[in-house]
């Protein structure tokens, strides 16, 4: 074979080579696959494996087969009980139908666009009909099923699948806060104003009951004193008796022993009174003491 003839058969070779190669392309386990011809599409790959295309005219557009993660901002709430809200979401999607949403987005960036401004606008509409106190419970969950279902029902257009729709985080604004907080300050002084009343009306209560009894307790021991006593000043007065009618001398003469004792004493040991006077008797003579004036005290 000549020279001249291998020059163009080598070029058409080579050209055979590159038309094969870009005939043929891959889908992996995690891509679906859009072959276009010329930008009109003409078939949807979904399974992974070695596919073939026509060179040239056709090109093949890969779009992930797995879940998808969107991050809309922060939106500002506003609740059916007027607080505002400071919402942070996060979405999960699936491309479920490559053609539908090659010819409504083209890419995910712009179906990351689109699909944030669906949900914080389903995220909007739904918490403006609850309360802080709703997102704040177990109807939280309830809440963003609904979210989610209402988000699904919008993106299929665009041929995705919204599996989930999730609050990562709400706060309310600074201002908000900061009135939240005094509001609950408040509420704590007044219980802990409202709780101290009450105990120091127990206290005064109890301190009312324990004088009252006090004073019964106190009352009856006075009268079973006085009692006591006088029982006691009775038999003290019967004992003397006895004692007086058994040995009147005797009697006399203690009657008088303890009539000089209180009289003389260290706070009155001066007595200004005749040394015959009846009261020293018996130390002028006490064998012959009259006995019928008994000294009494």
């Amino acid at each position: 074979m000549s020279k001249k003839l291998l020059l163009p058969l080598g070029v058409v070779v080579l050209l055979l080579g590159i038309a094969a190669f870009s005939s043929m392309f891959t889908v992996y386990q995690t891509q679906q696959a859009l072959v276009l011809q010329l930008g009109e599409p003409r078939r949807v790959i979904t399974e992974p494996g070695l596919n073939f295309k026509m060179p040239f005219i056709q090109n093949a557009l890969f779009y992930e087969s797995r879940v998808l993660n969107l991050d809309p901002p922060v939106e500002r709430v506003i609740l059916s009980d007027q607080k505002p809200l400071q919402v942070d979401t996060f979405a999960r999607y699936r491309i479920v139908d490559p053609l539908r949403f090659y010819q409504t987005v083209g890419t995910e960036r712009t179906a990351n666009s689109r699909l944030a401004v669906i949900v914080n606008a389903t995220v909007r509409g739904i918490l403006g009909n609850v309360n802080l106190a709703s997102v704040l419970s177990e109807e939280r969950a309830t809440i963003m099923v609904q979210i989610r279902d209402q988000v699904n029902q919008e993106a299929r257009r665009f041929g995705i699948d919204v599996v989930d729709v999730r609050i990562r985080r709400s706060d309310l604004p600074d201002e908000t806060s900061q009135a939240v907080y005094a509001r609950m300050k408040s509420e704590r002084e007044r219980e802990a104003a409202e709780f101290r009343a009450q105990g120091f009306e127990q206290a005064q209560r109890i301190r009312a009951t324990a004088d009252r009894e006090a004073t019964v307790i106190e009352a009856e021991a006075t009268r079973e004193a006085d009692i006591l006593r006088g029982e006691g000043e009775a038999e003290r007065t019967r004992t003397l008796s006895d004692a007086f009618g058994q040995d009147p001398d005797f009697f006399e003469f203690y009657r008088s022993l303890k009539a000089y004792e209180e009289a003389i004493n260290a706070d009155t040991s001066l007595l200004v009174i005749p040394p015959d006077n009846e009261f020293f008797r018996f130390f002028n003579d006490p064998t012959q003491a009259p006995r019928e004036a008994p000294l009494t005290k």
